[in-house]
């Protein structure tokens, strides 16, 4: 039996009162893409951030590739290091170039020369298309671009599962398309993904499942076809009936 890359199991997390996950099982195969969606604060975020110990959780238990989540210390960077993450915003280093945003992580914490890092950097930024913004910084850099930065930041660490936190949220319509493009051609070279995301679109075309969330708990996982088209739960009715009437 091959062991899920993620596995999430009982997980309970609070904010004072608040039961934000509740009784959370969640499994995720290698080179699976599966997208969380649901209505705001369903949990669907607190739920991707507890995969990198962003937020640490009140009881259950988190394995990425087959061990449990380190507490703290080196072994939590490396950890971190294995679980790429992409956020609404940016969080690129306004002081430092674009190629170096990218390097500054295989060179820290991969121990790789700056050479090295550096010819991966320049692949990868010309696989997301921005590969001749190289030497500018994000500043210089339009919202989308700068998210691709990102993407790219992340997959410079060699990671075994990529977590996007609603990624598309803070840009413009005409830069969603540009980041969920390389998120489709990551999803398609078998990369691991775990998706926060109001982009429908996406989930239909890109998702081996879609995780539908909502008060903490998932109320239904199914593939995009059967969700879409049929929901099985009255909250993913009328969410669905609330998103794709627009």
């Amino acid at each position: 039996m091959t062991v899920p890359l993620v596995q999430m199991v009982d997980v309970q997390k609070w904010y004072g009162e608040l039961h934000v996950l509740q009784d959370i099982d969640l499994e995720v195969a290698r080179g699976e893409v599966v997208v969380v969606i649901g209505p705001s604060g369903s949990g669907k975020s607190t739920l991707c951030r507890t995969i990198n110990r962003l937020e640490t959780i009140d009881k259950g238990d988190i394995q990425v590739d087959g061990a449990p989540l380190p507490q703290e210390g080196k072994a939590l960077a490396a950890h971190r290091a294995d679980v790429g993450m992409v956020f609404q915003s940016f969080n690129l280093f306004a002081h430092k170039t674009i190629l170096e945003n990218v390097t500054l992580g295989p060179i820290k914490v991969r121990k790789q020369s700056k050479a090295e890092a550096e010819t991966r950097a320049q692949e990868l930024l010309d696989r997301v298309g921005v590969g001749h913004q190289a030497s500018k910084y994000p500043a210089q850099l339009s919202g989308g671009q700068q998210q691709r930065v990102a993407i790219a930041r992340a997959l410079a660490m060699e990671p075994k599962v990529m977590l996007f936190d609603e990624p598309t949220s803070a840009l413009d319509p005409e830069m969603i398309k540009e980041v969920l493009d390389v998120m489709v051609d990551l999803a398609e070279r078998g990369m691991t993904m775990i998706v926060v995301t109001h982009e429908m679109g996406f989930a239909r075309t890109a998702a081996n499942r879609v995780v539908f969330m909502a008060d903490g708990r998932i109320v239904e996982t199914a593939d995009p076809e059967s969700f879409f088209t049929n929901p099985q739960s009255d909250r993913a009715k009328d969410f669905l009936g609330k998103i794709l009437k627009h």
